[in-house]
């Protein structure tokens, strides 16, 4: 019997991954990954020069992804079936092997493994292994805290609507917001409105070799959907 790992990668830079992670997949027999369909993947080109020679590659490709708005009963049910089957294949991978799956940031927080974790359960062995959580590696490239003292950390989706993202920013003492892509104008406006703007961060690829950290102020043209924009907490400094 084996089972199936799921092994956090970090924010992006592979040193910064775990040795448990770095074991897990240098010892692979069997790889799955999500990536987008026609794309490697940025899970995958985290462990390019970790994977042995004769491990078994399983790209999962997302069915859909910002193709169709996620309000759609067409969207979950693509997704729905897309991790059905996926559970499936792993569930089987994993009756005589086992199958690390690869997951950026941390598996548990906002990531696509969670979707496959539900499904497993009473099917499988399951193995976490947490990870460096992107927005971790994001603030970081600041050099700023993100919280100090007793600072309220929120964290959001752009994807939220205008008023919500508005109330969220105005309620809160330090925010990450995630998922920025085509969602910058809503979010620049709810960040304005809330008095938050001029505080704002944006950080692409944090950790990697193309990073970039900005002023959001200062940000011209589209961003990546995996972008983070970040507002640091005061707290009461010494």
């Amino acid at each position: 019997m084996g089972k199936v790992i799921c092994a956090g990668l970090g924010p992006g830079d592979p040193d910064l991954m775990s040795v448990k992670s770095h074991r897990a997949i240098t010892g692979a027999r069997h790889i799955a990954y999500f990536r987008k369909a026609g794309r490697r993947g940025q899970a995958r080109t985290i462990v390019e020069h970790l994977l042995p020679d004769t491990v078994q590659e399983h790209a999962m490709e997302y069915p859909v992804t910002t193709e169709i708005h996620f309000s759609d009963p067409e969207y979950n049910r693509l997704l729905s079936d897309f991790y059905d089957q996926w559970a499936d294949r792993l569930e089987e991978i994993a009756r005589t092997d086992d199958v690390v799956v690869l997951c950026e940031g941390d598996p548990f927080l906002y990531g696509s493994f969670m979707h496959l974790h539900s499904r497993l359960q009473a099917r499988a062995e399951v193995d976490i292994i947490p990870g460096i959580t992107g927005m971790s590696g994001c603030w970081t490239a600041t050099d700023q805290p993100i919280t100090w003292g007793d600072d309220v950390l929120t964290v959001a989706m752009a994807t939220l609507s205008e008023d919500e993202l508005t109330e969220r920013a105005r309620g809160t003492d330090a925010l990450v917001v995630m998922k920025i892509g085509r969602n910058l104008p809503k979010l620049r406006r709810a960040l304005q409105a809330a008095g938050k703007l001029d505080d704002a961060w944006l950080v692409e690829r944090g950790t990697m070799p193309t990073q970039s950290v900005q002023k959001l102020t200062e940000v011209v043209g589209e961003v990546p959907y995996f972008s983070i924009v970040l507002v640091h907490g005061q707290g009461r400094r010494p």
